[in-house]
């Protein structure tokens, strides 16, 4: 039997995405291990910051192979809470209900409120 475990995330400095998924985002730092693999924390789903390079940047969210769906309660008011943290959203999936954002690696990001979506 399997399980969920983590999700890995490569970015290209790990040290500067730190800076956004926790000022930003909001994620909580767990550990850093040997000094560039960044454990971060959303609620109970576990990330890890990796040395990578995102060689599959898309320009728009639908084009990209993959995206990390955020869940909030009130759309509206994460959205400003994020702005004001500098988030610059990048548009929607389709819908003013589905807004789009990347980290600073390009990897794709939507934020919906789950009553809604």
């Amino acid at each position: 039997m399997i399980s969920p475990g983590h999700t890995e995330i490569f970015v290209s400095d790990p040290e500067r995405s730190k800076e956004f998924y926790e000022k930003v985002l909001g994620f909580e730092l767990v550990e850093i291990q040997n000094d560039k693999f960044i454990w971060l924390k959303l609620g109970t789903c576990l990330y890890l910051l990796r040395p990578g390079e995102n060689k599959l940047i898309a320009e728009n969210y639908k084009d990209s192979n993959t995206g990390f769906v955020l869940y909030t309660a009130d759309l509206e008011k994460t959205k400003q809470e994020l702005i004001s943290r500098g988030l610059k959203f990048s548009g929607t999936d389709g819908s003013d209900r589905c807004l789009t954002f990347k980290d600073p690696d390009g990897n794709w990001f939507q934020l919906v409120n789950p009553d809604h979506h």
